[in-house]
């Protein structure tokens, strides 16, 4: 070590103790700047004697320090036991546990529904996810056993910690009721009591299916489902399901049964109405009486208008008018005929243009038939562009029917995210037991996606549940031996910004109700 003198550019004199190791200059000890060079020569008195009282100590510290620092490093790193990409894991099972699911005394099921969230695959796939990136050691047969334990024991448990959970989260009510039917097809023709042929809502036209029926709240918060035959017209499942739920959980009338109006036919509305339930449904205006037909284009179309019609039933049939929706509709009918006048401009139609579908293929057409585009329906058409209709028989005024109708689109985004990001189909099961038992999972897959989409909202993340997931599967978890006291160390890294965003969903105090 020396002392050192260095005239900074300022004028101003530096005086310092230094240290060359490996080829390099470290700065040992700073005396000051002087601003004079007698100054100086005070400093770099002082700075010799401290010299001379530390001289070659200080540079055995710091190597000293610097090997030891190395050496423990090396030690910690011969100790690693596992790097785990778990936090997936760790915040999926917090959330599985917050709702109520550890109420269920299975880790299986745990295992199924965590890795359906973060990385949904088949059962076999699954149990190399968990190995891979969890530790976990689950066989696959263990897993079709308990499939059909679910299905014999916990499915009816699981819906009923998923229904107390959204209640809680809605001040003990349910409010409002949406309900939908999809269908889910299997990867074969194979068909048997509950896997039938029927119309596909995913244009599968030769793969067997079944039909599912979903209920869910405000929000899309999952509350029960039931499985219906492949064929079944979907029209026929939703009093049943409605009148199973309620029983089942001990409603009383107190919620709003919202559905569209595919699934309603005069029978269910007769039914809704004899079981005393409230409800919101669409309507088919279009199919009115003349006299109604002839009050709804009465009114005036004015943006955002609505008009309620009183029935003798005590029904409501409310009608709003929408410039962006009537604009939508010309659009779309004035595509349509462009089309229809381009196929059939000669005025005549042939054999290879007649609609194949159903009982048409048996048509034999050995001449052109005469076809004339009526400008008086096209005309008749148009008037009711921008127009749509609803009917309920609850009190609530024309624009709250109308919002909490258009709430419908809850049920489809959990329909999109089951079938696409949690992959409920296609389905690879053959028995009823354990087909069931896939959509059970599935079903509380999305209660947990839900839920933490929920978590990420109060904690204000501004993260999509998938990029926050995404950024999870990044986060490392260190685990050391500790050979002296026969234990282990574990650490979890945040290292990132986006690691940091998202870390408050890791403590339990920030779970709100």
């Amino acid at each position: 070590m020396f002392v050192r003198k260095k005239t900074n550019r300022s004028g101003t004199i530096s005086v310092v103790v230094v240290s060359k190791a490996h080829g390099k200059f470290i700065e040992v000890k700073k005396f000051g700047v002087a601003k004079s060079e007698k100054e100086a020569d005070e400093m770099f008195r002082k700075a010799q004697l401290w010299l001379h009282t530390h001289d070659g100590q200080q540079e055995f510290d710091f190597d000293d320090r610097k090997g030891k620092d190395v050496e423990d490093t090396e030690r910690i790193l011969g100790n690693i036991d596992n790097v785990l990409i778990n936090e997936t894991q760790l915040l999926l099972n917090q959330v599985y546990d917050s709702i109520g699911f550890n109420r269920i005394p299975d880790e299986i099921l745990r295992h199924l529904v965590v890795s359906r969230v973060s990385q949904p695959g088949s059962k076999l796939a699954t149990v190399d996810y968990l190995k891979s990136y969890y530790d976990e050691d689950v066989e696959l047969n263990h897993i079709y056993r308990y499939m059909d334990k679910l299905y014999n024991t916990q499915m009816e448990l699981a819906q009923q910690i998923s229904v107390e959970h959204t209640r809680k989260l809605f001040g003990g009510k349910i409010g409002l009721m949406f309900y939908d039917v999809t269908t889910l097809y299997f990867e074969t023709g194979d068909t048997d009591v509950l896997r039938e042929p029927g119309f596909s809502k995913d244009g599968k036209t030769a793969e067997s299916q079944v039909v599912l029926g979903l209920l869910v709240s405000e929000g899309g918060y999952p509350l029960s489902y039931s499985l219906f035959n492949g064929s079944q017209y979907e029209g026929f499942t939703m009093i049943p399901m409605i009148d199973d739920f309620k029983q089942r959980f001990n409603l009383g009338k107190d919620f709003v049964v919202v559905a569209d109006s595919g699934l309603m036919n005069k029978n269910n509305v007769t039914l809704l109405q004899e079981a005393g339930y409230k409800y919101i449904i669409g309507a088919r205006i279009r199919n009115e009486s003349a006299s109604v037909k002839k009050w709804i284009l009465s009114q005036e179309k004015a943006d955002k208008a609505c008009y309620s019609y009183k029935r003798e039933n005590g029904e409501r049939l409310v009608v709003s008018y929408s410039d962006k929706r009537a604009k939508k509709d010309a659009y779309n009918h004035d595509r349509g005929i462009a089309r229809l006048r381009k196929a059939y401009k000669s005025g005549r139609i042939t054999k290879d243009q007649v609609n194949k579908r159903g009982y048409n293929k048996f048509l034999e057409i050995s001449k052109d038939i005469d076809v004339v585009i009526s400008e008086e329906k096209i005309a008749e058409d148009c008037k009711w562009d921008g127009l749509k209709g609803y009917i309920t028989n609850t009190d609530l005024d024309a624009e709250r029917v109308i919002a909490e109708y258009h709430g419908l689109w809850v049920v489809e985004r959990a329909f999109r995210i089951s079938k696409g990001t949690l992959e409920m189909r296609p389905m690879f099961h053959f028995t009823e037991r354990r087909i069931d038992a896939h959509v059970c999972i599935c079903f509380i897959a999305y209660k947990v996606y839900k839920e933490l989409e929920r978590l990420i909202e109060i904690n204000k993340i501004g993260m999509s549940v998938d990029k926050a997931l995404d950024t999870a599967k990044t986060i490392t978890t260190i685990r050391v031996r500790l050979p002296e006291n026969n234990s282990t160390f574990t650490k979890t890294l945040f290292l990132t910004e986006k690691h940091l965003a998202i870390k408050p969903l890791f403590d339990l105090s920030n779970r709100e109700t």
